[in-house]
């Protein structure tokens, strides 16, 4: 094993994963870092961040998921930088592991266009803490809309706004509308969770825009059936808490969820290769940064254009192919044979809307309603990893299908939180902010042992 290449791959998502299995049991002794111990299926974060499932049905352990390949070794940890000249990762300890190749694979997080401080306000959707956050901050606007009609006989109407009208916007906008309309409907003596004002805010001409025009026109109308308020060309220039700003008009919403924009791990910036505004690399068509061909960027982290012109998209299936080829030039160079260059095959696009409602693109081939959602359902089943996460899942999915319920409606959190919510006299006229203050909610999330 020691006189073997070593192989280090940096992050245990999609690409990072399949990287790894495609080099098992291969000659080469491989070593996945991550920061955290799990993969988290990122395509359904949106049902955790709404009470459909809960994180332990979409994250599995990086070392249960590699534990039969003994020549890949899962280190713990969060890579910082890189010695290009010694060839070695340098940690956040301050130690370093040295590389025959590398393989950068650390993803991306959602972008604010140099407004960070937006976050707190509007947190988006990449990780299980973050769907957690989300869910907390939308379950306790109903418990606290609850108690004010409690405490003052005023029924405050809620408002939930959803930024950005990509997959995980339109997700996460039906999905809000269903928990408002449906899963608690009877469950409140108050209020009225029906009227629950749900809004989509979108900067172009529509949702979706990555589909045809005409699938975008149904998923958009598919949304307004259930409940949510579609905006087009609307930019929100300011997020503030308790409203945000669209244009030079400030709309009040009880909780916002960012769900646009992306910026690319910054360690991409650190391979001293070009990147473009997002922080992607350009990489060569072996998927090789300029100058070292022993250094491979794979997955959100890429800006590399197909023959036809148009960028590889940042999805999953993208970053498993990334990982395939990468995996097959580094055994392809063991056996002194001639790379091959990275070609993407799409395998097309889908999206959910709500029950019975999704819309599936492959080519000209397109499917919508009741037949496309369970084309979406059965994709993503099959793509979760371990027979017990496919079980939990489809039971969870049943069980939400038949009975409109959702089972993991759980407020993370404390009385400790609680108190730190503004009084009613305190809070703006029509406005409930059912947030603790930014320090507190970051180390909240910090903290919180993900396993409900």
């Amino acid at each position: 094993m020691a006189n073997k290449p070593r192989v280090v791959i940096i992050g245990g998502g999609f690409g990072g994963l399949q990287a790894a299995k495609e080099l098992a049991n291969e000659a080469v002794e491989v070593a996945l870092i991550d920061r955290k111990n799990h993969h988290t299926f990122q395509p359904l974060l949106y049902q955790v961040a709404t009470a459909v499932l809960s994180p332990g049905e979409i994250a599995s352990p990086i070392r249960r998921i590699l534990h039969k390949y003994k020549n890949v070794q899962v280190i713990l940890g969060e890579a910082v930088g890189f010695d290009l000249e010694k060839s070695s990762v340098k940690m956040f300890d301050g130690s370093e592991i040295p590389f025959d190749y590398l393989i950068v694979a650390a993803g991306a997080r959602h972008s604010y266009f140099g407004n960070d401080q937006w976050e707190a306000d509007a947190p988006g959707l990449k990780t299980i803490e973050d769907a957690v956050e989300i869910r907390r901050r939308v379950l306790l606007a109903f418990e606290l809309a609850e108690r004010e009609a409690y405490l003052t006989g005023v029924k405050p109407h809620l408002s939930f706004a959803v930024i950005g009208g990509g997959p995980t916007g339109v997700e996460m906008a039906g999905a809000i509308a269903g928990i408002a309309r449906r899963a608690l409907a009877k469950d409140f003596n108050l209020i009225d969770t029906t009227k629950a004002l749900v809004m989509l805010f979108e900067g172009s001409d529509r949702i979706l825009n990555t589909f045809a025009p005409e699938l975008s026109e149904i998923a958009k109308k598919d949304l307004e059936d259930l409940g949510v308020e579609v905006y087009l060309n609307n930019f929100v220039t300011a997020v503030e808490e308790g409203r945000i700003k669209v244009g030079e008009k400030w709309i009040n919403c009880d909780v916002a969820v960012w769900a646009t924009g992306v910026a690319a791990s910054p360690l991409g910036k650190m391979l001293g290769a070009e990147t473009d505004r997002a922080g992607r690399v350009f990489v060569n068509n072996d998927l090789t940064i300029p100058n070292h061909k022993n250094i491979f960027v794979i997955g959100d982290m890429v800006s590399l254009k197909q023959e036809d012109g148009k960028p590889v998209p940042g999805v999953a299936p993208a970053a498993i192919q990334m990982a395939e080829n990468a995996a097959e030039n580094i055994l392809r160079d063991l056996k002194n044979e001639a790379r091959k260059d990275f070609k993407y095959f799409d395998k097309g696009s889908m999206a959910t809307i709500g029950r019975n409602k999704a819309i599936v693109e492959l080519g000209r081939f397109k499917l919508t309603g009741f037949i496309a959602w369970l084309a979406w359902l059965f994709v993503h089943v099959i793509s979760l990893i371990g027979f017990k996460n496919r079980l939990y899942v489809l039971s969870e999915w049943f069980w939400a299908y038949v009975t409109r319920e959702r089972s993991a409606r759980l407020i993370t959190g404390d009385a400790e939180e609680m108190r730190e919510t503004p009084k009613l006299s305190e809070a703006q006229p029509g406005i409930l902010t059912p947030v603790a203050a930014p320090e507190k909610v970051k180390r909240t999330v910090k903290k919180k042992a993900v396993s409900e």
